[in-house]
């Protein structure tokens, strides 16, 4: 519903803003008093009227692409939704993901042989990720888009090797999916056995 409101916004956005900018004058510019307050008149006007809807628009507090924001603010589109399990608090996950800060590239794990494994609520990964991958199921891939504070929080991260440097509170974008619950796919208990 949020995001019919913020697409309703920008229509009428669209609908009110100026267009003069780009039609050619039908007559010629005078340069007199008169004419010169009328234009800043106008100017301010649709200044307002952008304002206006800007702010309505960001007040929302939600991405024009999410589909789900959690109360923390985490903001999740859903790319592909998976059919498989979902993991325990505690349980060993594999994850693929990639993730940027503005437009510098953090981490790039689809690139990679292997998954990355984590234990679902260790703490081993930034505070909006660990939040998100409990409701994950096994075949789920999310677009996140995670608050600062939830990311790197007001220090950000200093520069490594081969990695940025992350300014305090920035955004984090992190693509994430959920390729495999070891102790759950049933292929591996088979194999293995479940005594």
């Amino acid at each position: 519903k949020k995001l019919k409101m913020k697409s309703t916004c920008i229509l009428l956005l669209s609908a009110f803003a100026p267009s003069a900018a780009f039609v050619a004058p039908s007559q010629s510019r005078t340069t007199t008093a008169i004419s010169a307050q009328q234009s800043r008149t106008e100017f301010l006007r649709d200044i307002a009227v952008v304002g206006i809807t800007a702010a309505t628009t960001a007040s929302f507090g939600l991405p024009a692409f999410a589909d789900e924001t959690l109360p923390s603010g985490v903001a999740i589109k859903i790319i592909n939704e998976g059919k498989g399990p979902v993991p325990d608090v505690g349980e060993l996950a594999a994850i693929r993901f990639n993730s940027f800060a503005g437009d510098n590239k953090i981490d790039d794990l689809f690139a990679t042989p292997e998954p990355y494994y984590t234990r679902v609520g260790s703490g081993g990964l930034i505070k909006g990720v660990e939040e998100v991958l409990p409701k994950m199921r096994v075949g789920d891939r999310w677009l996140l888009t995670i608050p600062g504070n939830l990311a790197f929080g007001p220090k950000g991260r200093p520069a490594s090797a081969g990695k940025p440097r992350i300014p305090g509170n920035q955004e984090i974008i992190f693509e994430v999916e959920m390729v495999g619950l070891p102790g759950k796919e049933q292929e591996l208990i088979e194999l293995i056995g479940d005594d």
